[in-house]
């Protein structure tokens, strides 16, 4: 695919994201595609389409109001996408939900293969997470 097509492929996933359409999500990513959240948090690891399905929905579950992310900065490479992007939503607990994002995207034939995300885990930890960490 094109460069332009998988920034594309980028835009349209953010799109999705804002509108809070966890089916439509999860269908953006290839069959065996995943996101590899970062760091040491309840929500870190690696999940599969199903659990990317099941996972977002929560997510949105827990942002009644929703939540939108905004694109900082875009580059491009091959079949890599990278985003700057931040993130703000009122939280299901009152607080508001403010964070910051480093996205890599790796696409095949228009969909996700993988998607690794950086991101402030302190800020996830005190509100995603309630504070809660995971047992080392």
């Amino acid at each position: 695919m094109s460069i332009e097509r998988n920034k594309q492929c980028v835009l349209d996933f953010f799109d999705l994201m804002n509108q809070g359409d966890a089916d439509a999500i999860a269908d953006s990513y290839a069959d065996g595609g995943e996101v590899q959240t970062k760091g040491h948090t309840l929500i870190s690891g690696t999940y599969g389409k199903d659990q990317i399905r099941a996972f977002a929905g929560q997510i949105y579950a827990a942002f009644p109001s929703g939540i939108t992310f905004e694109i900082l900065t875009m580059t491009a490479e091959g079949d890599r996408v990278s985003v700057e992007a931040a993130s703000k939503g009122d939280h299901i607990s009152g607080q508001l939900y403010t964070n910051e994002y480093h996205f890599l995207f790796e696409l095949t034939d228009g969909k996700i293969r993988r998607l690794k995300e950086y991101m402030d885990t302190e800020r996830a930890t005190d509100i995603l997470c309630d504070g809660q960490r995971p047992q080392t």
